[in-house]
């Protein structure tokens, strides 16, 4: 395996470059009998899509999908469905002075190291153009799960920076006000703050990271396994796969650190679980409650302000990053973790399907929440 691939039941392999032709995955496992068609990716692509307003890169892409194979008459027929979407707006010259040059914290340097090659414009293969096609599987995975087990998975930003959204006493998530803006953020009276934070960050020629967390409704109790497959260790491998993201919490994650055992057990009575701090996840197996996980994202490594470096040579030079980039990358990874739990989600169903499908009901079902 050259690391291309993630799943098992529900395989899904990306392919392509940022500045190739074409951008694609071939999904195998998906069961057949799942009405699909191009317009069902339209939604999510465009909510992932660069260019929606200055906060983000200003490359445009159709993000078009065409369907090649999988289907029959709108349905998917059980044999591996093929997605492709044609790179329409990438403008390779602004990586000219990159061809010799390691651009410090990116994957120039590794990649090399690697391969012995590497495509610098853009990035190549590691890209956050490559997501595109993370979204596009998953929402074929959202759409099943939403379909067979009435699982929703929804995600926001939930800080930007040294700036964290305003959540009410109780906690909950206004999603209408999180897909109003562009910042999937939960507090609309807080965007404006964030507006002016990206303004100067873009005027400085600077990033910042982010944190976004995802919501998985409706998730069954008994999805994962005992212990290699975990249901959080396979969340955690997926979400930590996805560009610039160097932490991943499931639940209340760090912050279980300073809680006493006393406060952080989410402890149980007939009428449902008293709390969530385990994020819906206990010994690796979904409880019935939400799945909650949050990724941190490190700042975009790819700014105009003035950073060491080396050559292929060895030899010390200066970088200043041109060409279209996000100040933060957190702001369109909102979709991109919401795909990779989803993904996670219905090969964790399909597995569980195939070993304790025959179980059936089991007593007591505590409600989730």
């Amino acid at each position: 395996m050259a690391g291309n691939t993630s799943g098992t039941l529900f395989a899904v392999t990306t392919f392509g470059e940022s500045h190739g032709p074409a951008i694609g995955c071939v999904i195998d496992g998906c069961p057949p009998g799942l009405a699909l068609g191009e317009q069902d990716f339209v939604a999510d692509l465009a909510r992932r899509a660069s260019g929606r307003t200055r906060h983000t890169s200003q490359r445009r892409e159709t993000d078009a999908v065409e369907i090649l194979s999988g289907l029959y008459e709108g349905r998917t027929t059980g044999t591996p469905i093929a997605l492709l979407i044609r790179n329409t707006d990438a403008r390779s010259r602004d990586y000219d002075d990159l061809l010799d040059t390691f651009r410090p914290a990116h994957a120039d340097y590794t990649y090399w190291q690697k391969y012995g090659i590497r495509d610098p414009r853009g990035g190549g293969r590691s890209s956050a153009r490559e997501t595109t096609m993370r979204v596009a599987a998953g929402v074929i995975a959202k759409k099943w799960l939403a379909e067979r087990h009435g699982v929703r998975v929804r995600g926001y930003l939930a800080q930007l920076g040294a700036i964290t959204a305003q959540r009410p006493a109780d906690g909950a998530i206004d999603w209408e006000a999180v897909e109003r803006n562009a910042f999937f953020w939960p507090d609309a009276a807080q965007v404006p703050e964030l507006e002016t934070a990206m303004d100067a960050l873009r005027k400085a020629g600077d990033s910042v990271g982010a944190r976004v967390t995802v919501v998985a409704e409706g998730v069954p109790p008994g999805w994962g396994e005992p212990i290699y497959g975990k249901l959080d260790a396979e969340l955690a491998a997926a979400l930590m796969s996805i560009n610039a993201v160097k932490g991943v919490e499931i639940g209340d994650g760090f912050a279980s650190v300073a809680q006493h055992g006393s406060e952080h057990r989410d402890e149980m009575t007939p009428a449902g679980f008293l709390s969530n701090h385990a994020g819906g996840v206990l010994g690796g197996i979904s409880s019935g409650q939400p799945v909650i996980c949050s990724i941190a994202l490190k700042p975009t490594s790819s700014i105009r302000m003035p950073g060491r470096s080396v050559n292929r040579q060895g030899e010390p030079v200066e970088v200043v990053t041109t060409g279209r980039h996000d100040p933060c990358v957190g702001i369109r990874a909102t979709p991109i973790a919401e795909a990779m739990v989803a993904l996670v989600l219905m090969d964790l169903a399909l597995r569980h399907r195939a070993q304790c499908g025959d179980v059936g009901p089991v007593t007591p079902r505590i409600p989730g929440s």
